[in-house]
C-alpha cells in the first residue's frame, strides 16, 4: 500500500513540475492568483499575428494595410505564413479580389528589378501586387510617382508565389 502513496504522490509531484514550467514565460504578476497582468511579450505577438477578423474563409492571401502584413491561409483555415510587408504609395481599397497574373522576373514600377510578383488589383490605372526586390530595396510610400509593389522579404516572396496562383483569393482588411 505505501507504493501506491509512493506513486500518487509522483505523480502529484510530476503535474505540480508542468504547472511551474508552464508558467515560466508568464509574467511575476500574472503567476499571482486573481491578478490582472498586462499581456506578456509573447502574447502581444501573437495578438500582432493573429489573422483579422473578417478576413473570410478557406484558402486565401489576407492583406492588412494598416498592420502591413500578409497571412497565407491554407486547407482548414491554417496560417501556414505570416510576415511584414512595405506597401507603396497607391494601396488597394479593403475588398476580395483574386490572383489575376504572376510574373517570376520584372522591372518594378518604381524601376527595380523584382521577382515573384503576385498581381490581384489595378487601382485609378496603377497595378497592385507582391513582389520581391532582388537588391532587398523597399518603397517609398509617400513617392509622388504612383506605384503599387507590396514589397516582401526574398523567402516571403518564394513562399507567396508557390501559394498564390492564379486565381488565388486575396482579401485586403484595412
Amino acid at each position: 500500500m505505501a507504493w501506491l502513496t509512493a506513486a500518487a504522490l509522483g505523480v502529484v509531484g510530476f503535474f505540480a513540475y508542468q504547472a511551474s514550467a508552464a508558467m515560466d514565460g508568464v509574467s511575476p504578476a500574472a503567476k499571482r492568483p486573481g491578478s490582472s497582468a498586462s499581456p506578456t511579450t509573447s502574447d502581444k505577438a501573437k495578438q500582432e499575428t493573429a489573422v483579422p477578423a473578417r478576413s473570410g474563409s478557406g484558402e486565401r492571401v489576407v492583406y492588412s494595410l494598416k498592420r502591413k502584413r500578409v497571412w497565407l491561409i491554407g486547407a482548414g483555415d491554417k496560417v501556414q505564413r505570416t510576415f511584414e510587408v512595405w506597401p507603396s504609395s497607391v494601396s488597394p481599397p479593403p475588398d476580395t479580389y483574386r490572383v489575376t497574373t504572376r510574373t517570376r522576373h520584372v522591372t518594378g514600377s518604381d524601376g527595380v528589378p523584382v521577382e515573384n510578383v503576385v498581381r490581384f488589383a489595378n487601382v485609378e490605372g496603377t497595378v497592385i501586387g507582391f513582389s520581391s526586390a532582388l537588391d532587398g530595396s523597399t518603397p517609398d510610400p509617400e513617392s509622388d510617382e504612383k506605384t503599387g509593389g507590396i514589397r516582401e522579404r526574398e523567402k516571403d516572396g518564394q513562399a507567396m508565389w508557390l501559394f498564390a496562383t492564379t486565381g488565388t483569393k486575396v482579401v485586403v482588411v484595412p
